[in-house]
């Protein structure tokens, strides 16, 4: 008979690490309840510490937290709140040269402005001016505005029918400069610069009326537009190139190609 010593093993036994201790259950007995204290224990305990960002956003003393309040409640305003206009009055200038037209136009000036408008209008003769007021008929809040505009624009020389569009359009401005504000022109220079807008017998300062579909008024040095804004710009570059010394037909042949670009976009 062999007897065999058994020798203990050098190697340490394998460490079993905490995730398997906690996934290894305890038996259970059909009809026992389960040991609590056993799965208890194995349960890491929870931490009361709390994070820096909880310890800002919990407020533990409450006395500073203001009480909540209740929204105000407003009634519904009345229809005619917004309608109610406050009583303002407008004079506009009219150069001495243009009070012989504004006498004989008259009628055709107060006329749009009290039915269209509602606003109440006189002329001051000895003042010359043009004086209006807003009343219990008039309805837009630029009704006002509107009215000194179109006197405005007759009085820079625009035809009534032309002026009265400012009245009835919304998109229409007037734009004004002066010969020097585009160069600097002395004698006969600044003569045949106006002759070249103006053309023979107007006809260049028509071409460019109907092609930009604007209204134009040559009075000395000054230049008076009156169009939509985009129709304005292309008037006062044809304008503009004239004066600096470009040819008509140049001139002719751009706003050729503006205004088919123009029927276009209208298609």
């Amino acid at each position: 008979m062999v007897v065999v010593q058994s020798v203990p093993s050098t190697s340490k036994a394998p460490r079993k690490n905490r995730r398997t201790l906690s996934k290894k259950k305890s038996p259970r007995v059909v009809g026992e309840a389960p040991d609590q204290d056993h799965d208890m224990s194995n349960v890491p305990p929870k931490s009361t510490e709390r994070s820096p960002e909880e310890e800002v956003l919990i407020d533990v003393d409450g006395a500073d937290v203001a009480p909540p309040t209740e929204a105000p409640s407003f009634g519904p305003a009345p229809a005619s709140a917004g309608q109610t206009l406050r009583s303002e009055t407008r004079r506009v200038a009219v150069p001495p040269h243009r009070m012989s037209p504004l006498k004989r136009d008259w009628i055709n000036i107060f006329g749009p402005l009290t039915e269209i408008l509602g606003l109440q209008v006189r002329m001051n003769v000895q003042r010359k001016c043009v004086e209006m007021r807003t009343s219990k008929h008039t309805k837009e809040l630029g009704a006002l505005q509107k009215g000194a505009d179109f006197v405005k624009a007759y009085s820079l020389g625009f035809d009534v029918n032309d002026a009265i569009a400012l009245l009835r359009l919304d998109d229409l401005y007037l734009d004004s400069f002066e010969i020097k504000d585009v160069k600097t022109l002395h004698g006969d220079h600044l003569s045949r610069a106006i002759g070249r807008i103006a053309g023979q017998d107007g006809k260049t300062k028509f071409t460019i009326e109907n092609a930009s579909r604007t209204r134009i008024v040559l009075a000395d040095t000054k230049i008076h537009v009156l169009g939509s804004f985009q129709n304005i710009k292309i008037a006062r570059d044809a304008i503009v190139s004239l004066i600096l010394g470009s040819p008509p037909g140049k001139v002719y042949a751009g706003l050729r190609t503006v205004a088919s670009r123009m029927k276009q976009r209208a298609l």
